[in-house]
């Protein structure tokens, strides 16, 4: 028989037996002319293929196959696969007759392969009591390789993604049905697995033949592989190092697919680290970022990875180094994909702007943000989300110092005064004018207190404020404030407080309302510069543990702290549903020693309407184990210079020997102990972020005021 002729046999016949029917002798001395692809193979009715709007049947879960009805469900899906291998071959020896003879009989001799799998699976399935066609069967493969515009494509889609991934399954089946003591599937599998090394290594065999010389072999796959096809396709649920190997692929191609991610099919969400959003806000376009300020946004761009789920993606200038993303996995948290911004116009690959887009979560909205975003809201699938909505100019007023401060002023009015609250003239004055700024200032040195605080309204944190502590106010501090001023810009004046802890809320503003995440310890320099988070056991749902013991004689405390914190949260509520706004939120708070020795707090210092290290510390904390205490922490490159190292890297590589990460936990290990780089220790410039997660506070605490000894 002419191989054309089996291969319009294979491709189009409306029943099994003709489609799994080989002939001994096939010759190819007539290719003929090249087919188009029909839009789906020929098939019996009950086979053919469930439209892509009817859903998908449920896949059998693995605890129910010790039940015989649902290893022949699981069987139904695997030969519903090998018969879709077999046809996709068949369309390929009609589209490409002109490919290399040696290509060709290579491509026969597989699909012989996937006819044996095939009734292999359809006789398993008789010896379960199902039948094939009972279940619906998904086109999903056909609707991604069919389309293959040349021989490169195919052994891309096919023999290097799916059959790839059929290394993992293959395997990882083949040991499920031998803990069940199903001996007979177990074989079968463990014999297509075989099959399978094979089928991969006469695919990479051809695929390097033809690929580009100056690409590796995973460069040049990534480059093939049109969406929805993805590296991630060609990976199953763990990942079979020894199949690989013995299939061909080398060691680069091996950890770089182990570190890909993309969605197999949820929408994805869209991250983005821009830390300068009340930067542009306050200033608008006359805004520029210092070189540090850019290298450390630089540096952290990753971040989001933390805060997204593993089919969700984040834009970054650079992505991090397989190393780093590797030890970043193993640690046990899912990685993201990792789509690139243009190095000279800063916005998100064209690649990203041709995809559907479920949400976009910047770490902040502001006018820096509705910028980069704005070529990919026409993606959205939930259209009802516009620009206005996300940014506008009453949204960016939540960004003002003087609007927490007004909050707290209302929330203190509608309480009755508390020994252990601040007072209403402790909160914060604001100023429009010198001559605003100079009553303030007097008004709060008549009451006692002489130091005095100013703050820009909006601007970055740690360069927005000066501290009035001279009797007179200084030439330098008269030009500071006059120049933060200008442009109808505001101050905040307040008294210095003496502060003994400070400490976060982390909130997410959604459609249902306010959703309490979690609270973490605050610790920042005298210049409020960040400088690390920490977060306790039970930092979801209680009353930070050292925040009760400095009010351990006060009856109720934590009754109190409870109800304080709801009126809060309502008041709070209101104000972002009357402004429109969705999305992260946090409170920072802080306790502080009064004049007469007492602590008092004060519930709100400034509101963030964005993400903050807080919250990416209490997403942290939920990789880590039952009872674990947890640190994130900046490092600049004088605090690790102090220490002995020369970079980042150096000091990583430290860090690692000395506080290994330690899983606990079978079935989901979690973090006990350790210390984590949470950027590329190899890419860092200024700043390296760090994890440290112990059994108990004092630990993790020892850690910060080791590194800050050193800076």
């Amino acid at each position: 028989m002419e191989l054309r002729e089996f291969a319009e046999r294979v491709l189009f016949a409306t029943t099994l037996e003709e489609k799994l029917q080989c002939p001994e002798l096939i010759i190819d001395e007539h290719p003929g002319s090249a087919v188009k692809a029909p839009l789906a193979p020929g098939r019996p009715a009950e086979l053919r293929f469930k439209s892509q709007g009817s859903g998908r049947a449920d896949f059998p879960g693995m605890h129910r196959l010790h039940e015989e009805r649902e290893r022949g469900r699981l069987l139904h899906f695997f030969a519903n696969h090998e018969l879709l291998a077999t046809e996709l071959m068949a369309l390929v020896l009609l589209r490409f007759p002109e490919a290399p003879t040696a290509f060709r009989r290579g491509v026969l001799q597989t699909l012989k392969d996937e006819q044996v799998h095939t009734r292999l699976y359809l006789e398993r399935m008789r010896a379960c009591g199902t039948h094939f066609g009972e279940l619906p069967v998904s086109g999903y493969f056909w609707r991604c390789v069919s389309g293959m515009e040349n021989p490169v494509d195919y052994v891309a889609g096919l023999c290097l993604t799916f059959e790839q991934a059929n290394l993992d399954f293959c395997r990882y089946f083949a040991r499920e049905f031998e803990q069940i003591g199903d001996a007979d599937t177990a074989n079968l599998l463990s014999r297509i697995y075989r099959d399978e090394i094979g089928h991969v290594a006469y695919g990479l065999k051809w695929f390097r033949r033809w690929k580009n010389p100056k690409e590796s072999d995973w460069e040049a796959l990534c480059h093939q592989l049109k969406f929805p096809l993805s590296p991630q396709r060609a990976k199953g649920f763990t990942l079979n190092i020894e199949g690989r190997r013995a299939a061909g692929l080398d060691a680069d191609f091996i950890a770089e697919l182990s570190v890909y991610s993309q969605s197999k099919g949820r929408t994805p969400g869209v991250f983005v680290f821009n830390p300068f959003a009340e930067g542009y806000i306050a200033l608008g376009r006359a805004f520029t970022p210092k070189k540090h300020q850019t290298m450390l946004a630089n540096d952290l761009a990753n971040l989001p990875q933390f805060l997204c789920r593993q089919d969700d993606i984040v834009l970054l200038p650079r992505r991090p180094s397989t190393a780093f993303l590797s030890a970043i996995k193993q640690a046990g948290y899912a990685l993201p994909e990792f789509v690139g911004l243009d190095a000279h116009s800063n916005a998100p690959a064209q690649s990203l702007r041709e995809r559907k887009i479920g949400c976009l979560r910047p770490w902040a909205w502001g006018p820096d943000s509705v910028k980069l975003l704005e070529p990919l809201f026409a993606n959205l699938t939930n259209k009802e989300r516009t620009l206005n909505k996300c940014y506008n100019d009453t949204i960016g007023q939540l960004y003002s110092k003087a609007w927490s401060a007004d909050l707290l002023r209302k929330v203190l009015v509608g309480s009755p005064e508390q020994p252990w609250l601040c007072t209403n003239s402790e909160v914060g004055l604001t100023a429009n004018s010198m001559d605003d700024v100079l009553a303030a200032v007097n008004a709060i040195r008549q009451r006692g207190h002489h130091r005095v605080l100013v703050k820009e309204c909006l601007g970055l944190a740690g360069s927005n404020s000066i501290r009035l502590w001279e009797p007179e106010i200084l030439k330098g501090q008269r030009s500071w404030m006059e120049n933060a001023l200008q442009g109808g810009r505001q101050l905040i004046v307040e008294p210095w407080l003496e502060r003994e802890m400070d400490f976060s809320i982390q909130l997410e503003m959604g459609a249902e309302g306010l959703r309490l995440c979690g609270y973490t310890g605050l610790i920042n320099d005298l210049r409020g510069q960040f400088q690390a988070n920490w977060a306790a056991p039970n930092y979801a749902r209680r009353t930070p543990s050292r925040v009760k013991e400095f009010f351990r004689a006060m009856p109720a405390f934590s009754e109190k702290f409870k109800c304080l914190y709801e009126d809060i949260f309502r008041q709070l509520e209101c104000e972002l549903r009357r402004v429109g706004y969705l999305g992260p939120t946090g409170i920072d708070a802080f306790i502080y020693r009064s004049s007469n020795g007492s602590y008092r707090l004060k519930p709100i210092v400034e509101i963030n309407p964005r993400y903050t290290m807080g919250r990416l510390t209490v997403e942290l904390m939920k990789q880590t184990a039952q009872g674990c205490f947890g640190l994130f922490r900046l490092l600049n490159r004088a605090m690790i210079q102090s220490e002995g190292f020369d970079d980042f890297k150096a000091y990583a590589q430290h860090l690692g020997q000395k506080f290994p990460i330690r899983l606990e936990g079978d079935h989901v290990p979690r973090i006990r102990s350790g210390a984590l780089c949470l950027n590329d220790p190899s890419q860092a410039r200024v700043s390296l972020a760090v994890f440290q997660v112990a059994n108990n506070l004092a630990e993790v605490m020892t850690f910060y005021q080791a590194g800050d000894r050193s800076g």
